[in-house]
């Protein structure tokens, strides 16, 4: 196995993130990356069985807290991290709820609600805390605690009524409308100089990478600029035949940074290409977003026991 790329993927999978850092044109260009984020939803109704299907394909890891039997099981969340029966305040005090969770307050009941919400805003407070509800209700709760003393701005950052505004009826519609706020919180993160904005983790590309049976490309998006179908950070693998794991937009743009990535493997360097997709250019090859791409694509050999 190519050790650095396996090195990333066996930190991923402990819970822990990771960098692949690189030197390009004498700059340091970092690109992190993270796992899961836990997903707790407080609650196991039918909002929160569309949301853990939704989060799931997004990459969080999602666990579930509800007191009622039939709707805390594995069998109605069979790929969630954790699921807990219990009473929401014995609960909680499990669930450890620190600084990177994402928690979601989905309870059936203002009362359900008013014990999770009190319990929250006295511990750790999470990077993302919302809570289902009307803005009657939700205004409701909301003056009662800060008239119990409970921290006014901390209060004002709850996401509630939980989700974006797009009119969702459904569940599965709240659900998007949630699984959207969701990821928008994620990709809300502090600059820092040379990380790359974009920090998921995709396994199938991490594992091709690491992969050292045969020879292969490294690419990976270093900078956008204009309208462009990814962000600086998003990365695939590509070997001499074609094959590919991962991907940096796809369509004709990806395809043109491919074949240069087969041209480039066996040769043992590096170089970064521009994917440019605006004007005449754009026009030609049928590419419609607007934008350009610089791409690092970097050979990588085979490796010597």
């Amino acid at each position: 196995m190519r050790k650095e790329f396996q090195d990333i993927w066996d930190a991923v999978t402990a819970g822990q993130e990771a960098d692949l850092v690189r030197q390009v044109d004498g700059r340091r260009v970092v690109r992190r990356f993270l796992p899961p984020e836990r997903l707790v939803l407080l609650g196991g109704g039918h909002v929160s069985l569309a949301l853990y299907e939704a989060a799931l394909k997004v990459g969080f890891a999602v666990t579930v807290a509800d007191d009622r039997p039939a709707f805390a099981s594995y069998t109605r969340f069979p790929e969630a991290k954790e699921v807990i029966c219990d009473s929401f305040e014995n609960a909680l005090p499990q669930l450890n709820i620190g600084a990177g969770d994402f928690v979601c307050v989905l309870t059936r009941g203002h009362k359900d609600d008013t014990v999770c919400m009190k319990y929250l805003l006295r511990g750790n407070e999470p990077r993302y805390l919302g809570m289902i509800g009307s803005h009657r209700r939700v205004k409701g709760l909301f003056e009662l605690l800060g008239e119990e003393g409970y921290d006014k701005e901390r209060i004002a950052r709850v996401h509630a009524p939980i989700g974006l505004s797009i009119g969702a009826v459904t569940p599965a519609e709240i659900a998007v409308s949630i699984c959207a706020e969701l990821i928008a919180a994620r990709h809300a993160l502090p600059a820092e100089a040379g990380l790359l904005p974009q920090q998921n983790t995709d396994p199938d590309a991490l594992r091709f990478l690491a992969d050292d049976t045969r020879p292969a490309a490294l690419l990976l998006v270093l900078a956008t600029k204009g309208s462009t179908p990814v962000k600086g950070g998003a990365l695939m693998g590509a070997d001499k035949l074609g094959n590919a794991a991962g991907t940096i937009g796809g369509g004709c743009g990806e395809n043109q940074a491919i074949l240069a990535a087969r041209r480039l493997i066996g040769t043992g360097k590096s170089q970064v290409v521009t994917v440019d997709m605006t004007g005449e250019v754009a026009a030609m090859e049928g590419m419609v977003c607007g934008g350009t791409m610089d791409v690092l694509i970097e050979d990588l050999p085979v490796e010597e026991e």
